[in-house]
């Protein structure tokens, strides 16, 4: 994803100081990147990290380490968040990783395991979500460590695919969406060890609206940025060609573009944020392959 988000700059061209200056803008006081409603928040600060990475920007190091240090050996975090607190010490240059809770948060992942081979942000759960797995594997990468008992998580996935092709996001929200398929597409190719069916690319374009952009899910009204940027993903890692689909697609970003540097996640939004905006990076990165 870091990679292809680095090719955003070939479609903003001109525009893209504006974004830089847009992210540089988003970093609180206390070196966090901000939630939707102004507080600092670690997984928007991926987001901020993940930004300014892709716009191959210095990372603003001294502040940033004060906030995750804050967070001490991520007691107190779910599993989203304490993801996001790995993620974020990642970031860090490898001088200040020393201070990094990593046998902390180590210990804590097999917490939120769950009986069927997934994970779930909460503790004590019975069920694992796509989406909580994700966060989890994404844990393991960055405190280095290998995903435990992979059969059993493969096989959690593969017990969400629903009969057309698309993936629910758990046995408690038994609904398929874009950003949860894309997602398990991500981990069953990295995790490499079976095919990922093709049927998945046609559910996935089954979910392209015609104005542009990705719908959430084929009956879903409106396309959205985060459907749009991880359906191109799963698609590319697919090597799957959307051909004319892809002027659409850019045509509807630029809807969503606003002179401030942010992007907005879909036409009823009214609020900027770095999530999105690193969305857009990622989306637009696609586009210009």
């Amino acid at each position: 994803m870091a990679q292809v988000a680095r090719l955003a700059p070939k479609v903003l061209g001109n525009s893209t100081s504006l974004v830089v200056d847009f992210f540089h803008s988003q970093q609180q006081e206390d070196g966090g990147f901000p939630d939707r409603a102004g507080r600092s928040d670690l997984y928007y600060t991926v987001f901020g990290i993940e930004g300014l990475i892709a716009l191959q920007q210095p990372i603003p190091t001294d502040r940033l380490y004060r906030y995750v240090k804050s967070f001490g050996d991520g007691a107190d975090l779910d599993l989203v968040h304490l993801s996001c607190l790995a993620r974020c010490w990642s970031s860090l240059p490898v001088s200040l990783q020393h201070d990094c809770p990593r046998a902390e948060i180590l210990a804590r992942l097999p917490a939120h395991r769950t009986p069927d081979g997934g994970f779930e942000s909460a503790l004590n759960q019975t069920a694992g979500s796509i989406y909580a797995s994700f966060m989890a594997v994404g844990a393991y990468q960055d405190v280095k460590e290998p995903i435990p008992d992979e059969d059993r998580l493969l096989d959690f996935i593969e017990s969400l695919r629903d009969p057309r092709a698309g993936f629910r996001t758990s046995l408690a929200l038994p609904m398929s969406v874009v950003p949860v398929t894309s997602g398990a597409v991500a981990l069953l190719r990295h995790l490499n060890r079976r095919t990922v069916d093709p049927g998945i690319a046609d559910w996935l374009l089954s979910c392209f609206d015609a104005q542009g952009g990705f719908r959430p899910a084929p009956d879903a009204p409106l396309p959205d940025l985060l459907s749009t940027a991880t359906a191109l993903h799963a698609l590319s890692s697919m090597k799957v060609e959307i051909g004319q689909a892809g002027e659409l697609c850019l045509d509807f970003i630029d809807t969503l573009w606003t002179n401030s540097g942010g992007f907005y996640g879909h036409w009823e939004d009214t609020h900027v944020d770095v999530e999105y905006t690193y969305y857009a990076l990622l989306a637009l990165g696609h586009l210009a392959l």
